[in-house]
């Protein structure tokens, strides 16, 4: 079986029994904005329609993701922010519970909301020269915290969170972050066997294991992320900390 579904900011490639999500805005590193975020949750539906047992996502260009796209934060008030921000955690939520496996291509910046969103996934592989960064906490922001400790300890996720530097690729896979290291030689065939490995198992079964070996608390983590996000002065904090990072950044 082969379809492919083509929208604005995502694409969805379906081939045997694996979906490609791609996010297609590479002229800004495929930055989420609200309405991508409503097509991926929409692509994941169609997926899931078309009986796949692999879903897997990347970004066009050189980057996966490099986080929301806040181009229009003039635009926004403080409660616009939130609503894009409970979005996300549930699409979060969806990718990490999923039935069937999933995998995200981590290429060039994979920063914050698109870190999270790799760190959702099952299979996590990190192409040469990618590297992570979660700074959300750096505008008072807790978004994908417990899911992040999951994946690679409590202590490593705060001192991440904490700092809010980059990590490499290497220091990714040394900590769990990224499960697979692999170069673009070798990604089809390592795709291939991701995707023969999620064919072995019915979605039953992979959501039965899921829920024994993840950490979940759905509920808790939109409370504090809502928490987090709903205290006075978001838009501010948002602002404050652009203008801290492209200081920091001119001084490099």
């Amino acid at each position: 079986m082969s379809a492919r579904l083509e929208c604005p900011e995502i694409s969805l490639l379906v081939e045997n029994a694996c979906a490609r999500i791609t996010l297609n805005r590479p002229q800004i590193g495929n930055a989420l904005s609200p309405s991508m975020v409503d097509d991926l949750d929409r692509a994941i539906d169609n997926a899931h329609a078309a009986g796949v047992r692999l879903i897997v996502f990347e970004g066009a260009g050189k980057h996966m993701c490099t986080g929301f796209d806040l181009s229009d934060l003039d635009r926004c008030s403080d409660g616009d922010l939130l609503l894009r921000f409970v979005r996300i955690e549930h699409l979060l939520q969806k990718i990490y519970s999923s039935p069937i496996m999933t995998a995200a291509i981590g290429s060039g910046r994979v920063y914050g909301a698109g870190a999270d969103l790799f760190a959702a996934c099952d299979r996590r592989i990190g192409l040469p020269g990618s590297s992570f960064a979660f700074p959300g906490s750096g505008f008072g922001l807790v978004l994908g915290t417990r899911r992040l400790a999951a994946r690679i300890g409590n202590d490593v996720a705060r001192r991440l969170l904490l700092e809010g530097a980059e990590v490499s690729v290497s220091m990714a896979a040394e900590v769990g972050l990224v499960t697979d290291l692999c170069d673009q030689t070798g990604l089809q065939e390592l795709l291939g066997q991701v995707a023969a490995a999620a064919s072995r198992l019915e979605p039953a079964t992979v959501a039965a294991l899921h829920a024994k070996t993840m950490s979940r608390d759905d509920d808790g983590d939109l409370a504090a992320l809502v928490n987090s996000a709903s205290r006075p002065g978001l838009k501010a904090r948002i602002e404050a900390y652009r203008q801290k990072a492209l200081a920091a950044r001119q001084q490099k």
